[in-house]
C-alpha cells in the first residue's frame, strides 16, 4: 500500500480554479465516499480550505488510483482531465508524506507559520475516521503530521513569520515615503489591501494599528472583502470597505499605501491600473506599494513609473526581522526533515516485518516437527527431559535468528526493504503467501516515487 496525494493550492492555481474545486463541508463526505468506492482506493482523507484542496489516498497502484481521483473531482467540478492536471500537483509515497508534514508545519501556507491548517488537517482526519474511510495507514500518517505541526510551533518562532513580513514591508515603505517628503507631506491616512485571505487580514490589522484611518479591501469576490472590512472596522474603529478588482484603479487614486498579497500565480497589478490611478491623483505623495505575493502580484514594470515605489519580498531579505523569520522557517524545515526521516525509517522497517514473522514461524514449525520426531525415536525420555530438550532447541533457533532478523530491519531503513525481504524468502524458501498473510494485517507505506503534473 502507498499514499497518493492529489492537490491544488494557491501555489498551483488561480483563485478562479480554487473556487471551482473547493469542497463544502456538506459535500466532503460524499467526495470521500466516492473515492473509497473505487477498487483502486482503500482509504481517503480530504483537506479542503479556501487556499487548498488535497486528497490523501491509500492505494494499491499509482495510475488506477490517480484516474479514480481525477474522475471524482471531474464529476464534482465539471472540469476535464486536462484542466485539472494543468493546475494540480501529485505526490506519491515518500513525497506525499513529506508534503503533508510540510503543510502541517505551516511552511506551505500563504501566511507562513499560520496554525489554522493544523485544525483543518485534524478535522479532515476526524471526519474520515467517523465515516470509516480512514484506516490504520491514514490514522498513523495524520497523527504524525499533527505531532510534527505542534512541535514546529512549539520549538520555533514560525508563528510570527507572516506578521513579521507585513510589519517589515510597511516600515520600509513608510521610511521611503518619509525620505521623499521634501515639502512636508500630510500623514498617511488611506490604504488599499488587495487580497482578503490570511495575509490580507494581517495587513489590514497592521495598517489599522499604525494609524491608517481608511482601508479599502479589494478581492475577487466582494463578499469576502466586505466581511474582512467589517471585522477590521469593528475591531479598530477605522473606516473600511470592500471592493472588487473592477474598482482597483479608483481605490488606489487616493491611497498612501497599497499592500497586495493575493497568492495569485500571475500579476494582479499592472501598469495600466497604476497609471490610471496616478493620472487622477490629487496629492504629491508617492504611491507606496508593498508586494507580498509569492510569486509577485505586481508587474515589474510598475516600479519604473514616476511617483511609484514598490517594496517586494526580495528587497526585504536583508532586514534583521525578516532574517529572523527566515531562520525560523529554516528551523521548521529541519524539524520536518528529521521527523520525515524517522517516520519513513519505521515504515521501511515495517516492510520486512511480515517476512521476518514468516521466517520465525517457519523456524518454530521446524522445531516442533523435530521435537515430535525426537519423541518417536526416544520414547523413554520422561516429561522433564523432553521439556528441557525442547527449550534448548527453541533457544538455539531464537539465537540463530535474532541477529539476522534485527539486522534486516536496520538495513531496511535505507529504502531497500523489499529487496532484503525477497532475499530472506529466497534463502529460507518461504512461500509468498506466508509473508502476505502477515502483511494483510500489518500494511505500511511504500517509500518511493514523486510525481508532479504541474
Amino acid at each position: 500500500m502507498s499514499v497518493l496525494l492529489f492537490g491544488v493550492s494557491h501555489r498551483s492555481a488561480p483563485v478562479s480554479v480554487l473556487e471551482r474545486l473547493t469542497v463544502s463541508e456538506h459535500d466532503r463526505p460524499k467526495i470521500v465516499e466516492s473515492l473509497v468506492r473505487s477498487p483502486a482506493v482503500s482509504e481517503a482523507m480530504l483537506v479542503s480550505t479556501c487556499n487548498r484542496v488535497e486528497v490523501y489516498a491509500v492505494v494499491e497502484a499509482f495510475h488506477p488510483a490517480l484516474e479514480a481521483v481525477g474522475d471524482v473531482f471531474g464529476a464534482h467540478t465539471g472540469m476535464n482531465v486536462a484542466e485539472l492536471t494543468g493546475h494540480a500537483y501529485v505526490r506519491y509515497s515518500e513525497a506525499a508524506v513529506e508534503h503533508l508534514f510540510t503543510v502541517a508545519a505551516g511552511l506551505d501556507s500563504m501566511v507562513v507559520g499560520e496554525q489554522q491548517i493544523l485544525g483543518q488537517i485534524r478535522s479532515a482526519y476526524t471526519e474520515a475516521d467517523a465515516n470509516k474511510s480512514a484506516g490504520s495507514t491514514l490514522h498513523e500518517l495524520a497523527q504524525q503530521a499533527l505531532r510534527v505541526g505542534k512541535r514546529v510551533h512549539h520549538e520555533t518562532g514560525i508563528d510570527r513569520a507572516g506578521a513579521s513580513v507585513v510589519s517589515v514591508a510597511l516600515n520600509r515603505a513608510r521610511a521611503v515615503r518619509d525620505a521623499s517628503d521634501g515639502a512636508g507631506l500630510p500623514p498617511a491616512r488611506k490604504a488599499v489591501v488587495i487580497g482578503a485571505g490570511a495575509m490580507g487580514s494581517l495587513a489590514t490589522s497592521q495598517l489599522a494599528r499604525d494609524g491608517i484611518e481608511e482601508i479599502t479591501i479589494v478581492n475577487r469576490t466582494a463578499d469576502r472583502a466586505t466581511e474582512l472590512a467589517e471585522g477590521v472596522a469593528e475591531r479598530y474603529g477605522v473606516t473600511a470597505a470592500g471592493a472588487t478588482f473592477d474598482d482597483l484603479a479608483r481605490a488606489m487614486t487616493d491611497a498612501d499605501f497599497v499592500v497586495t498579497c493575493t497568492g495569485s500565480v500571475s500579476a494582479v497589478i499592472g501598469v495600466g491600473e497604476v497609471h490610471s490611478a496616478l493620472t487622477r491623483r490629487a496629492n504629491a505623495a508617492p504611491l507606496m506599494i508593498c508586494d507580498l505575493g509569492v510569486p509577485r502580484d505586481v508587474d515589474t514594470a510598475v516600479a519604473r513609473l514616476p511617483g511609484v515605489h514598490v517594496v517586494d519580498i526580495e528587497s526585504l531579505r536583508g532586514d534583521e526581522e525578516t532574517k529572523a523569520a527566515h531562520d525560523d522557517a529554516v528551523a521548521a524545515r529541519a524539524i520536518v526533515n528529521g521527523e520525515l526521516a524517522d517516520y519513513l525509517a519505521v515504515q521501511r522497517q515495517a516492510e520486512v516485518t511480515p517476512t521476518v514473522a514468516a521466517l520465525r514461524q517457519r523456524a518454530a514449525d521446524v522445531v516442533e516437527a523435530e521435537i515430535l520426531r525426537l519423541q518417536s525415536r526416544l520414547p523413554d525420555l520422561d516429561g522433564g527431559q523432553r521439556d528441557e530438550v525442547a527449550k534448548t532447541v527453541r533457544r538455539v533457533a531464537d539465537k540463530l535468528l535474532h541477529a539476522p532478523t534485527v539486522r534486516v530491519k536496520q538495513l531496511a531503513s535505507n529504502g531497500r526493504g523489499d529487496h532484503y525481504a525477497e532475499a530472506l524468502r529466497e534463502l529460507f524458501e518461504l512461500k509468498p503467501g506466508a509473508a502476505e498473510s502477515v502483511s494483510a494485517s500489518e500494511t505500511g507505506i511504500a517509500v518511493r516515487g514523486d510525481k508532479d503534473t504541474r
